[in-house]
């Protein structure tokens, strides 16, 4: 359990950022050690909701959430995968009447003080969609990312700006930030429960034609943070290839899918 004595029950703000309401969702999976440390870090004056959606985690992260006083907490009696999760959330969002919905990790991989920036570009109408990037400067070898990732995530995202006819530093990022017209407007429910969802919804988004801005993000690799194994990476990435080659040939008028 947590000491009570470190960690204060923060309430989020009653103010929203020109008139949208702005909702932090956190896709949680054994998050227990890092949720709190994440949690406090959320900018609260900006902040109106927060939504976790725990995963059927085999630690504490359903304890320490509702200990550390997290409104709305979603509870996975089965683990659904990282796709399922955010399901889950963006719907819970959207019900909320969530304008701005930001989607941050609990295992504090990204900082939470980026919220600010990503609210601020989508707040005031300049883009629809924020990614925080982790290739924009060096963040990333910086960080610690392995250098097979590094390597892979370089190639696949020159593979997809050429399939999909886009230009973004990467499409991997799971720091990502959206309007509500947005997920109002993409069939996200359709997309896979498991990790390459986050590449589905990002081809969702391009083929729908908005733009989407990217925001340096410096970010962490330690033993508490999550991340996928070079087998499950491997599958990822077969997957990243199918999603652009889908959306190339669905954009020629030479395929359908129920993504889009």
């Amino acid at each position: 359990m947590l000491n009570r004595k470190k960690f204060i029950v923060i309430a989020p703000s009653t103010d929203m950022y020109n008139n949208k309401k702005v909702i932090v969702v956190l896709p949680a999976y054994n998050a227990a050690k890092t949720l709190a440390q994440t949690y406090c870090e959320i900018p609260f004056d900006i902040v109106d909701e927060v939504i976790l959606c725990d995963d059927a985690s085999k630690d504490s992260t359903l304890a320490t959430a509702k200990e550390i006083g997290i409104q709305h907490i979603i509870s996975h009696e089965h683990n659904k995968g990282y796709g399922g999760n955010q399901k889950s959330l963006y719907n819970k969002a959207l019900d909320l009447g969530g304008d701005i919905v930001i989607m941050l990790h609990p295992d504090y991989q990204y900082t939470p003080l980026l919220i600010r920036s990503m609210v601020n570009i989508i707040g005031e109408d300049l883009y629809q969609v924020v990614l925080g990037s982790r290739i924009l400067g060096k963040g990333a070898l910086k960080g610690g990312m392995p250098l097979y990732k590094y390597i892979a995530n370089r190639f696949l995202t020159l593979t997809q700006n050429l399939l999909i006819n886009y230009k973004l530093s990467e499409y991997h990022t799971g720091y990502r930030a959206f309007s509500r017209e947005v997920l109002q407007s993409i069939h996200f429910n359709n997309n896979s429960d498991d990790f390459i969802f986050d590449n589905e919804m990002l081809s969702q988004i391009i083929y729908k034609g908005y733009d989407i801005a990217e925001i340096t993000c410096p970010t962490k690799y330690f033993d508490e943070a999550s991340s996928i194994n070079f087998k499950r990476s491997s599958e990822y990435g077969l997957g990243v290839l199918r999603v652009s080659v889908v959306h190339f040939f669905c954009k020629l008028g030479l395929a359908k899918s129920e993504l889009y």
